[in-house]
């Protein structure tokens, strides 16, 4: 190792998105190097087809471990998995094959973690009709995946953008399915599990918001009653067990309040709900952050965006946020 700078592993991620093209436009940038060493895990066939497509061309140093590697702007240092068929290969659509390619990444991004040659994971997207269409991959997105490698129980999502952090109590559930799960029992826990989260980031002391569901967090019960019978006692438990939040703060305002200061991070009830706010906020600059899993990963917020996969255009922006947010927390998790 040429330096004492954290080993970022990077999957490219659905071989048919965005992904090998923000990973390569990332890792054209000497900011990347000056905070990390960042590996790639992928298709060797692949990235040649999208730098040709896009115009920029990178040395590949193809390696079996991470002793190999150069860490050096303008070589990416690759973990070469032949699993994509080039005559099948088709960029911006839904495949079985590139789910499966993308799942394998994962897997082996992982496993390179195990092995202690990596300290943590920056994931590009991938596409959830693409692993569904893939053989033998039982799993919807990255922490399904990543909870299923290492075991662990109801990892957490955060997203960042600046100084804004917010945390969701349901995530892939459609809306009207995660209305019963925001119970008194949930909210506590999960309360209690965003506090733990952010001290293990460095944040001492947190001070946490819970999101209102209903308008005006439900104006004394005129407006819907979850916040009387289930979010309001779920918070005042987690306050018993030494938890400083407010609310529920109506969703309106709460996130506003956070992104001044007011508060270290929210606890969002339901996906779109803290979605909208950290997109709206800055959409290329937010970036999600696992809690609860062994070790780090840090990912995009964005999608696969196959209708513009492989012209070019595509914002490196979140993956570079990613990579930088990887580096930042990395020694909070090797201690």
């Amino acid at each position: 190792m040429k330096n004492n700078q954290p080993v970022i592993v990077i999957p490219i991620g659905d071989p048919a998105g965005i992904g090998p093209e923000i990973v390569i436009k990332s890792l054209a940038k000497q900011e990347i190097y000056d905070v990390c060493n960042p590996v790639v895990i992928g298709d060797q066939g692949v990235l040649k087809v999208i730098m040709e497509s896009i115009n920029t061309h990178l040395n590949l140093n193809v390696i079996k471990q991470t002793s190999e590697a150069l860490f050096e702007t303008g070589t990416i240092d690759l973990m070469h998995l032949d699993n994509v068929d080039l005559d099948k290969y088709e960029m911006g659509s839904v495949s079985g094959m590139c789910g499966r390619a993308s799942y394998e990444y994962i897997k082996a991004a992982h496993d390179l973690i195990e092995s202690g040659e990596a300290d943590a994971i920056c994931t590009p997207p991938i596409n959830k009709e693409s692993l569904q269409a893939a053989e033998e991959v039982p799993y919807i997105d990255h922490t399904a995946m990543l909870s299923a490698f290492t075991k662990a129980d109801d990892p957490m999502t955060m997203f960042e953008v600046n100084d804004l952090r917010i945390f969701f109590l349901t995530r892939h559930v459609s809306l009207a399915d995660s209305i019963p799960m925001m119970t008194k029992g949930r909210v506590e826990d999960y309360l209690i599990r965003c506090k733990k989260a952010l001290e293990l980031l460095g944040i001492e002391e947190p001070k946490l918001a819970l999101a209102g569901l209903n308008p005006h967090s439900g104006e004394g019960g005129l407006f819907g009653r979850e916040e009387i019978e289930e979010l309001k006692p779920g918070l005042e438990a987690a306050r018993e067990q030494g938890v400083d939040v407010n609310g529920p703060v109506p969703a309106d305002s709460v996130f506003h309040q956070a992104a001044n200061g007011r508060y270290d991070a929210v606890l969002s009830l339901y996906h779109d709900q803290g979605h909208i706010a950290a997109k709206m906020y800055d959409f290329e600059r937010t970036v999600s952050v696992t809690n609860g899993l062994p070790y780090l990963r840090t990912s995009v917020d964005h999608g696969t965006a196959f209708d513009i996969a492989g012209k070019g255009i595509a914002s490196p922006v979140s993956m570079v946020e990613a990579i930088k947010a990887a580096a930042k927390y990395t020694p909070f998790f090797k201690k």
